[in-house]
Protein backbone atom coordinates (compact mmCIF):
# COMPACT_ATOMS: atom_id res chain seq x y z
CA UNK A 1 0.00 0.00 0.00
CA UNK A 2 0.96 3.50 -0.72
CA UNK A 3 1.63 5.96 2.03
CA UNK A 4 -0.41 8.63 1.60
CA UNK A 5 0.73 12.40 2.07
CA UNK A 6 -1.26 15.25 2.85
CA UNK A 7 -2.74 17.56 -0.23
CA UNK A 8 -0.04 20.01 -1.43
CA UNK A 9 -2.14 22.77 -1.16
CA UNK A 10 -2.63 22.56 2.72
CA UNK A 11 1.03 23.29 4.64
CA UNK A 12 0.07 22.04 7.82
CA UNK A 13 0.89 18.45 7.92
CA UNK A 14 4.30 17.49 7.08
CA UNK A 15 4.03 15.74 3.41
CA UNK A 16 5.72 12.07 3.79
CA UNK A 17 8.33 10.89 1.78
CA UNK A 18 6.92 8.55 -1.01
CA UNK A 19 9.40 8.16 -3.37
CA UNK A 20 10.51 4.59 -2.46
CA UNK A 21 6.83 3.98 -3.64
CA UNK A 22 4.84 4.51 -7.03
CA UNK A 23 3.01 7.48 -7.60
CA UNK A 24 0.55 6.01 -9.51
CA UNK A 25 -0.50 2.38 -9.21
CA UNK A 26 -2.84 0.56 -11.97
CA UNK A 27 -3.97 -2.88 -10.28
CA UNK A 28 -5.90 -5.11 -12.30
CA UNK A 29 -8.15 -2.60 -14.00
CA UNK A 30 -11.23 -3.31 -15.75
CA UNK A 31 -14.24 -1.27 -16.90
CA UNK A 32 -16.70 -2.32 -19.34
CA UNK A 33 -19.35 -0.43 -21.60
CA UNK A 34 -22.44 -2.55 -21.71
CA UNK A 35 -21.07 -6.01 -24.22
CA UNK A 36 -17.68 -4.32 -24.78
CA UNK A 37 -14.73 -4.49 -22.49
CA UNK A 38 -12.39 -0.99 -22.64
CA UNK A 39 -9.95 -2.32 -20.19
CA UNK A 40 -9.16 -5.67 -19.87
CA UNK A 41 -7.15 -6.49 -16.16
CA UNK A 42 -4.76 -3.68 -17.00
CA UNK A 43 -1.64 -3.49 -14.41
CA UNK A 44 1.29 -0.85 -14.26
CA UNK A 45 2.82 1.55 -12.33
CA UNK A 46 4.29 4.94 -12.48
CA UNK A 47 7.37 5.81 -10.40
CA UNK A 48 8.10 9.36 -9.09
CA UNK A 49 9.56 12.40 -11.32
CA UNK A 50 8.98 10.25 -14.51
CA UNK A 51 7.30 10.96 -17.73
CA UNK A 52 5.37 7.95 -18.78
CA UNK A 53 3.38 7.15 -22.03
CA UNK A 54 -0.16 5.60 -22.90
CA UNK A 55 0.37 4.61 -26.26
CA UNK A 56 -2.41 3.10 -28.23
CA UNK A 57 -4.49 3.83 -31.17
CA UNK A 58 -8.39 4.66 -31.31
CA UNK A 59 -10.50 2.20 -29.10
CA UNK A 60 -7.64 1.10 -27.06
CA UNK A 61 -8.53 2.03 -23.92
CA UNK A 62 -6.18 4.55 -22.85
CA UNK A 63 -8.75 7.29 -22.61
CA UNK A 64 -11.15 5.14 -20.35
CA UNK A 65 -8.00 4.82 -18.29
CA UNK A 66 -7.30 8.30 -18.20
CA UNK A 67 -10.63 9.43 -16.85
CA UNK A 68 -10.14 6.46 -14.10
CA UNK A 69 -6.80 7.82 -13.11
CA UNK A 70 -8.89 11.73 -13.23
CA UNK A 71 -11.85 10.48 -10.96
CA UNK A 72 -14.50 11.07 -13.82
CA UNK A 73 -15.32 7.42 -14.14
CA UNK A 74 -15.57 4.33 -11.88
CA UNK A 75 -14.00 1.38 -12.98
CA UNK A 76 -15.77 -2.12 -12.95
CA UNK A 77 -12.89 -3.68 -11.32
CA UNK A 78 -9.70 -3.97 -9.86
CA UNK A 79 -7.66 -0.78 -8.54
CA UNK A 80 -6.41 2.64 -9.73
CA UNK A 81 -4.23 4.50 -7.01
CA UNK A 82 -2.68 8.24 -6.88
CA UNK A 83 -0.17 9.16 -4.50
CA UNK A 84 -1.82 6.24 -2.18
CA UNK A 85 -5.63 7.30 -2.80
CA UNK A 86 -8.22 5.69 -4.12
CA UNK A 87 -9.38 7.13 -7.19
CA UNK A 88 -13.00 5.30 -6.55
CA UNK A 89 -13.09 5.52 -2.81
CA UNK A 90 -11.23 8.59 -2.20
CA UNK A 91 -11.77 11.09 -5.26
CA UNK A 92 -12.01 14.14 -3.19
CA UNK A 93 -8.08 13.58 -1.52
CA UNK A 94 -7.04 12.46 -4.95
CA UNK A 95 -7.87 15.64 -6.95
CA UNK A 96 -5.69 17.71 -4.66
CA UNK A 97 -2.86 15.67 -6.06
CA UNK A 98 -3.42 15.83 -9.54
CA UNK A 99 -3.15 18.50 -12.39
CA UNK A 100 -5.05 17.64 -15.53
CA UNK A 101 -5.37 18.80 -18.87
CA UNK A 102 -8.10 17.26 -21.24
CA UNK A 103 -7.79 16.99 -25.09
CA UNK A 104 -10.85 19.38 -25.14
CA UNK A 105 -10.32 22.96 -24.62
CA UNK A 106 -11.22 24.32 -21.15
CA UNK A 107 -9.94 27.56 -21.08
CA UNK A 108 -12.34 30.47 -21.58
CA UNK A 109 -11.56 32.39 -24.78
CA UNK A 110 -13.42 35.47 -23.62
CA UNK A 111 -11.26 35.72 -20.07
CA UNK A 112 -7.64 36.99 -20.35
CA UNK A 113 -4.94 34.58 -19.38
CA UNK A 114 -4.75 36.17 -15.64
CA UNK A 115 -8.46 35.51 -14.79
CA UNK A 116 -8.31 31.96 -16.25
CA UNK A 117 -5.88 30.98 -13.98
CA UNK A 118 -7.49 33.36 -11.14
CA UNK A 119 -10.64 31.62 -11.23
CA UNK A 120 -8.92 27.97 -11.24
CA UNK A 121 -7.33 29.34 -8.01
CA UNK A 122 -10.97 29.54 -6.68
CA UNK A 123 -11.89 26.07 -6.99
CA UNK A 124 -8.17 24.64 -5.36
CA UNK A 125 -9.54 27.14 -2.44
CA UNK A 126 -6.49 29.71 -3.54
CA UNK A 127 -7.04 33.70 -2.24
CA UNK A 128 -5.61 36.43 -1.91
CA UNK A 129 -2.21 37.48 -1.95
CA UNK A 130 -1.08 33.85 -2.10
CA UNK A 131 -3.11 33.10 -5.51
CA UNK A 132 -1.95 36.23 -6.82
CA UNK A 133 1.62 35.58 -6.28
CA UNK A 134 0.88 31.91 -7.70
CA UNK A 135 -0.99 33.24 -11.01
CA UNK A 136 2.30 35.60 -11.69
CA UNK A 137 4.61 32.71 -10.95
CA UNK A 138 2.69 29.92 -13.07
CA UNK A 139 2.37 32.76 -16.43
CA UNK A 140 5.98 33.30 -16.10
CA UNK A 141 6.95 29.09 -16.32
CA UNK A 142 4.71 29.33 -18.93
CA UNK A 143 6.38 31.95 -20.71
CA UNK A 144 3.17 33.92 -20.81
CA UNK A 145 3.70 37.16 -17.93
CA UNK A 146 3.65 39.30 -20.70
CA UNK A 147 0.27 38.63 -21.78
CA UNK A 148 -1.25 38.45 -18.47
CA UNK A 149 -3.71 40.92 -19.74
CA UNK A 150 -4.67 39.84 -23.05
CA UNK A 151 -8.14 38.00 -23.68
CA UNK A 152 -7.03 34.21 -24.35
CA UNK A 153 -8.86 34.16 -28.15
CA UNK A 154 -6.02 36.47 -29.25
CA UNK A 155 -3.69 33.50 -28.50
CA UNK A 156 -1.60 31.05 -30.77
CA UNK A 157 -3.21 27.06 -30.30
CA UNK A 158 0.26 26.80 -28.46
CA UNK A 159 -0.15 29.77 -26.17
CA UNK A 160 -3.59 28.53 -25.19
CA UNK A 161 -1.93 25.28 -24.81
CA UNK A 162 0.24 26.58 -22.39
CA UNK A 163 -2.37 28.22 -20.25
CA UNK A 164 -4.17 24.80 -20.32
CA UNK A 165 -0.92 23.78 -18.78
CA UNK A 166 -1.07 26.40 -16.38
CA UNK A 167 -4.45 25.83 -14.98
CA UNK A 168 -3.22 22.22 -14.63
CA UNK A 169 0.03 23.09 -12.18
CA UNK A 170 -1.69 26.18 -10.62
CA UNK A 171 -1.95 24.40 -7.20
CA UNK A 172 1.46 23.19 -6.96
CA UNK A 173 0.27 19.03 -8.07
CA UNK A 174 2.29 16.10 -7.64
CA UNK A 175 1.01 14.26 -10.70
CA UNK A 176 0.33 15.72 -13.55
CA UNK A 177 -2.23 14.00 -16.28
CA UNK A 178 -2.39 14.94 -19.74
CA UNK A 179 -4.87 13.28 -22.65
CA UNK A 180 -3.61 13.92 -25.90
CA UNK A 181 -2.13 16.66 -25.50
CA UNK A 182 -1.10 18.38 -28.98
CA UNK A 183 -3.48 16.31 -31.35
CA UNK A 184 -5.67 19.78 -31.58
CA UNK A 185 -4.64 23.10 -32.80
CA UNK A 186 -0.75 22.45 -32.41
CA UNK A 187 1.91 22.78 -35.03
CA UNK A 188 5.64 21.09 -34.77
CA UNK A 189 6.97 24.00 -33.03
CA UNK A 190 4.43 24.30 -30.56
CA UNK A 191 4.15 20.15 -29.93
CA UNK A 192 8.21 20.29 -29.52
CA UNK A 193 7.47 23.22 -27.20
CA UNK A 194 5.28 21.46 -24.67
CA UNK A 195 7.44 18.24 -24.19
CA UNK A 196 10.50 20.24 -23.83
CA UNK A 197 8.51 21.59 -20.82
CA UNK A 198 7.08 18.25 -20.05
CA UNK A 199 11.15 17.81 -19.41
CA UNK A 200 11.98 20.87 -17.50
CA UNK A 201 8.68 19.82 -15.37
CA UNK A 202 9.88 16.29 -14.60
CA UNK A 203 13.59 17.25 -14.19
CA UNK A 204 13.49 20.82 -12.13
CA UNK A 205 10.06 20.73 -10.71
CA UNK A 206 10.26 16.71 -9.72
CA UNK A 207 6.73 16.31 -11.31
CA UNK A 208 5.37 13.11 -12.48
CA UNK A 209 3.93 13.37 -15.61
CA UNK A 210 0.89 10.51 -17.15
CA UNK A 211 0.46 11.77 -20.82
CA UNK A 212 -1.56 9.91 -23.61
CA UNK A 213 -0.68 9.91 -27.23
CA UNK A 214 -1.25 7.79 -30.66
CA UNK A 215 2.01 9.77 -32.00
CA UNK A 216 4.84 7.36 -31.87
CA UNK A 217 7.99 10.28 -32.02
CA UNK A 218 6.13 11.82 -28.71
CA UNK A 219 6.05 8.42 -27.63
CA UNK A 220 9.84 8.36 -28.25
CA UNK A 221 10.33 10.82 -25.35
CA UNK A 222 8.95 8.99 -22.42
CA UNK A 223 11.37 7.64 -20.08
CA UNK A 224 8.73 4.71 -20.10
CA UNK A 225 5.52 3.42 -21.90
CA UNK A 226 2.50 1.46 -21.52
CA UNK A 227 1.56 0.32 -25.12
CA UNK A 228 -2.42 -0.11 -25.09
CA UNK A 229 -4.20 -2.02 -27.80
CA UNK A 230 -7.98 -3.32 -27.52
CA UNK A 231 -8.19 -3.10 -24.05
CA UNK A 232 -4.68 -5.04 -23.16
CA UNK A 233 -1.62 -3.77 -22.00
CA UNK A 234 0.53 -5.01 -24.88
CA UNK A 235 3.98 -4.25 -23.77
CA UNK A 236 5.59 -1.71 -20.90
CA UNK A 237 9.38 -0.65 -20.35
CA UNK A 238 11.64 2.30 -22.19
CA UNK A 239 10.79 2.77 -25.70
CA UNK A 240 15.17 1.48 -25.98
CA UNK A 241 14.20 -1.73 -24.52
CA UNK A 242 11.18 -2.08 -26.33
CA UNK A 243 12.54 -1.40 -29.31
CA UNK A 244 15.31 -4.59 -28.55
CA UNK A 245 13.13 -6.88 -27.91
CA UNK A 246 12.61 -7.27 -32.07
CA UNK A 247 16.21 -8.13 -31.84
CA UNK A 248 16.95 -7.54 -36.02
CA UNK A 249 16.25 -5.63 -38.74
CA UNK A 250 12.48 -5.35 -40.15
CA UNK A 251 11.98 -5.97 -43.62
CA UNK A 252 8.69 -5.24 -45.47
CA UNK A 253 8.27 -6.59 -48.91
CA UNK A 254 5.04 -5.56 -51.19
CA UNK A 255 3.47 -8.47 -53.24
CA UNK A 256 3.70 -8.44 -56.51
CA UNK A 257 0.05 -10.45 -56.08
CA UNK A 258 -1.23 -12.51 -52.82
CA UNK A 259 1.37 -11.45 -49.92
CA UNK A 260 -0.34 -14.79 -47.96
CA UNK A 261 1.05 -16.81 -50.49
CA UNK A 262 4.23 -15.07 -50.86
CA UNK A 263 4.60 -15.31 -46.60
CA UNK A 264 3.94 -18.89 -46.82
CA UNK A 265 6.75 -19.19 -49.32
CA UNK A 266 9.17 -17.50 -47.81
CA UNK A 267 8.64 -19.58 -44.15
CA UNK A 268 8.80 -23.05 -45.81
CA UNK A 269 11.98 -21.91 -47.66
CA UNK A 270 13.82 -19.23 -45.14
CA UNK A 271 12.33 -21.08 -42.00
CA UNK A 272 11.53 -17.18 -40.75
CA UNK A 273 8.56 -15.85 -39.12
CA UNK A 274 7.00 -13.73 -41.49
CA UNK A 275 3.48 -11.42 -40.84
CA UNK A 276 1.02 -10.26 -43.73
CA UNK A 277 0.08 -6.85 -43.48
CA UNK A 278 -2.47 -6.07 -45.87
CA UNK A 279 -0.26 -6.24 -49.38
CA UNK A 280 2.95 -6.62 -47.29
CA UNK A 281 5.32 -9.37 -45.60
CA UNK A 282 6.98 -7.82 -42.87
CA UNK A 283 10.05 -10.18 -41.31
CA UNK A 284 12.09 -9.92 -38.29
CA UNK A 285 16.02 -10.94 -39.21
CA UNK A 286 19.56 -10.05 -38.08
CA UNK A 287 21.93 -8.98 -41.05
CA UNK A 288 18.13 -8.19 -43.35
CA UNK A 289 20.55 -6.24 -45.53
CA UNK A 290 22.26 -9.73 -46.40
CA UNK A 291 18.98 -11.59 -46.00
CA UNK A 292 17.31 -9.69 -48.72
CA UNK A 293 19.36 -10.58 -52.25
CA UNK A 294 18.35 -14.15 -51.08
CA UNK A 295 14.62 -13.40 -50.74
CA UNK A 296 14.53 -11.66 -54.13
CA UNK A 297 16.57 -14.36 -56.20
CA UNK A 298 14.32 -17.13 -54.47
CA UNK A 299 10.73 -15.18 -55.72
CA UNK A 300 11.70 -13.53 -58.87
CA UNK A 301 9.32 -11.29 -59.94
CA UNK A 302 7.02 -12.35 -56.62
CA UNK A 303 8.15 -8.73 -54.71
CA UNK A 304 7.62 -5.33 -56.43
CA UNK A 305 9.39 -2.83 -53.66
CA UNK A 306 11.44 -3.83 -50.31
CA UNK A 307 12.09 -1.57 -47.02
CA UNK A 308 14.99 -2.49 -44.42
CA UNK A 309 14.75 -0.62 -41.30
CA UNK A 310 15.82 -0.98 -37.82
CA UNK A 311 13.16 -1.19 -35.32
CA UNK A 312 10.69 1.17 -33.80
CA UNK A 313 7.90 1.81 -31.98
CA UNK A 314 5.32 0.62 -34.48
CA UNK A 315 7.39 -2.48 -35.09
CA UNK A 316 6.80 -3.35 -31.43
CA UNK A 317 3.31 -2.53 -31.53
CA UNK A 318 3.00 -5.10 -34.50
CA UNK A 319 5.55 -7.68 -32.90
CA UNK A 320 2.92 -8.00 -29.94
CA UNK A 321 -0.47 -7.70 -32.19
CA UNK A 322 0.04 -8.78 -35.17
CA UNK A 323 -1.06 -5.85 -36.99
CA UNK A 324 -0.31 -2.16 -38.00
CA UNK A 325 -1.20 0.39 -35.36
CA UNK A 326 -3.18 2.23 -37.41
CA UNK A 327 -5.46 -0.57 -38.91
CA UNK A 328 -8.50 0.93 -40.58
CA UNK A 329 -8.21 3.73 -43.56
CA UNK A 330 -10.38 6.23 -41.50
CA UNK A 331 -7.97 6.33 -38.57
CA UNK A 332 -4.47 6.01 -40.80
CA UNK A 333 -4.75 9.88 -40.46
CA UNK A 334 -4.49 10.95 -36.42
CA UNK A 335 -6.01 14.10 -37.37
CA UNK A 336 -8.70 12.69 -39.04
CA UNK A 337 -11.01 12.90 -36.00
CA UNK A 338 -10.74 16.11 -36.23
CA UNK A 339 -11.18 16.86 -39.47
CA UNK A 340 -14.63 15.28 -39.30
CA UNK A 341 -15.63 17.36 -36.55
CA UNK A 342 -14.71 20.52 -38.54
CA UNK A 343 -17.01 19.17 -41.61
CA UNK A 344 -19.94 18.45 -39.04
CA UNK A 345 -19.88 21.85 -37.84
CA UNK A 346 -19.96 23.24 -41.31
CA UNK A 347 -23.33 21.04 -41.87
CA UNK A 348 -24.80 22.67 -38.37
CA UNK A 349 -23.66 19.87 -36.22
CA UNK A 350 -25.34 16.99 -38.26
CA UNK A 351 -23.83 13.88 -38.02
Amino acid sequence: MVSKVSPVIDSGPEVVDTSAHPVISVQNLVHRYESRTALNGVSFDVRPAELFGLLGPNGSGKTTLFRILSTLMIPTGGRALVMGFDAAQDPASLRRQIGVVFQAQSVDPKLTAYENLWHQGHLYGLRGSALKARVHEILSRVGLADRAKERVETFSGGMQRRIELAKGLLHHPAVLLLDEPTTTGLDPGARRDLWQYLQILRDEEHVSILVTTHLMEEAERCDRLAIMNEGNLVALGTPAELKSEIGGDVILLDAARDAGVLAEHIRAQFHVTTTVLGSQVRIEQEAGHRFVPDVVEAFPGEIQAISVSKPALEDVFIHRTGHKFWSEANESDPTASEKKDKKKKKRGGQS
